[in-house]
């Protein structure tokens, strides 16, 4: 009942503009209802295309890109199974080299 009473005695609150941080957007928000009244979209400017030809080579250009970064993750997996045994037997060698370092202690082996 505080509640009715404080918002009766309240003066006529007005509604305010808030630009939004992601889209740039134009929020008109009632405070009384707490809540956006009106949503106003950045204008962005219309960037007709020039030369459809470019339009055409910057395509082309995406699909060479996309075939280069498949051929070269291709060749990372094919090479995956060789760098890990490299990196094993690596590994492997220095622990054979230095037998007195055991394992890394864990939190539960120092109490």
């Amino acid at each position: 009942m505080e509640y009715d009473f404080f918002m009766a005695h309240r003066p006529n609150p007005t509604s305010f503009e808030v630009t939004c941080p992601c889209c740039q957007a134009t929020l008109k928000i009632d405070p009384e209802l707490q809540a956006v009244i009106h949503h106003q979209p950045l204008a962005k400017p219309a960037s007709p295309m020039e030369d459809l030809a470019e339009a055409v080579q910057k395509l082309k250009g995406a699909a060479a890109r996309r075939e280069d970064a498949f051929q070269k993750s291709l060749s990372d997996v094919k090479n995956r199974e060789s760098l890990l045994n490299r990196k094993f037997d690596e590994l492997l060698k220095s622990a054979q080299a230095d037998p007195d370092t055991g394992p890394p202690k864990r939190d539960l082996d120092w109490d």
